[in-house]
């Protein structure tokens, strides 16, 4: 454990360095997606081979899935019927699965990328939420600038927004979740906020004391806090800038920071230094579980140094209890 202590007040955490015990020879790719079950179990949505892998609560190797289905991992989102939703940006689909893998549902159709900004599903999808009463809503963000709302059973329901600064339209919706009053909350990332809409699309208001949200975990409840990862600057006049991340920040039901996790210098490999947190969750004992697109964003964190080999894209931060 490390004995850096991240965080302040009642949200502290130390790394457990070297946690997930993985097979001889095998190694997790940028970790784009993170879930944790009702029994603690966490399961890592990666871009590399056996892009589902799944451990327990101390880091043992479970069992792997997912060869034969996605293309690329982007984002996972925990159903509470045991059901997990696996959002593949380079297959433009949404796949409701069981926890060992077997295919439920898929929304999209596999390998059929909808027009640039045409505002119709999908064209590189990022991340999945679910409504108290069982809707769906899916981020549309690399080619598309909106949210798509769908029945439990996938018939799209209703979309809404378009690329733009203004409230209710997007430039990168990222990430997405809800809470158990139906609200969803948009990680809108190269517009440096989270907006917040009822269920049907309407804006309700918007958080911005962030840089570049990437990632948003949020536990049950009526939006009782939510950690949210921010990426670092990538631009030569501001990369490596002090108090603008990556980092990890929870906030509370309004938006106001009730603390963040990072040292300085942010970005690294070193306890209490992200790359890039691209999916979050939390289990029952409050430890968090952080997955990192680390390959991905070291070109443009570093573009003078070779990607390391073997770079660490998984981090657990044990919640410090006394």
């Amino acid at each position: 454990m490390s004995d850096v202590v991240l965080g302040s007040g009642e949200h502290r955490y130390r790394l457990a360095e070297g946690w997930g015990t993985l097979p001889d020879g095998w190694e997790t790719g940028d970790v784009a997606g993170i879930g944790v079950d009702r029994h603690d179990n966490v399961y890592v949505f990666h871009r590399g081979k056996h892009p589902m892998i799944v451990f327990d609560r101390a880091g043992n190797f479970l069992r792997s899935w997912g060869d034969d289905i996605f293309t690329r991992a982007h984002g996972v989102s925990m159903a509470p019927d045991d059901t997990i939703f696996c959002t593949d940006e380079g297959d433009h689909t949404v796949r409701r699965c069981t926890l060992e893998g077997k295919v439920l549902l898929t929304i999209g159709l596999p390998g059929n990328k909808a027009a640039w900004m045409s505002g119709t599903p999908f064209n590189r999808c990022t991340h999945t939420a679910l409504a108290p009463n069982g809707d769906i809503y899916v981020s549309d963000g690399y080619g598309n600038a909106c949210v798509h709302k769908y029945a439990p059973d996938g018939r799209r329901i209703m979309s809404w927004g378009r690329p733009g600064t203004d409230p209710g339209e997007f430039n990168l919706p990222h990430n997405i979740t809800c809470d158990d009053g139906g609200f969803v909350y948009v990680a809108d990332r190269e517009n440096h906020r989270v907006q917040v809409f009822d269920g049907n699309g309407r804006y309700e208001t918007q958080w911005n004391n962030m840089h570049r949200p990437s990632s948003m975990y949020m536990p049950p409840g009526k939006c009782p806090i939510c950690y949210i990862g921010e990426i670092g600057p990538y631009l030569g006049f501001n990369r490596g800038a002090p108090n603008l991340g990556p980092r990890v920040s929870i906030v509370d039901n309004t938006g106001k920071v009730i603390t963040r996790l990072c040292v300085e210098p942010a970005a690294g490999t070193g306890p209490g230094q992200f790359l890039s947190p691209h999916g979050m969750s939390v289990d029952s004992h409050g430890d968090l579980y952080i997955g990192e697109v680390g390959y991905t964003a070291w070109p443009s964190l570093f573009p003078d140094q070779p990607v390391p080999k073997g770079l660490r894209c998984l981090q657990k931060l044990v919640k410090v209890t006394a």
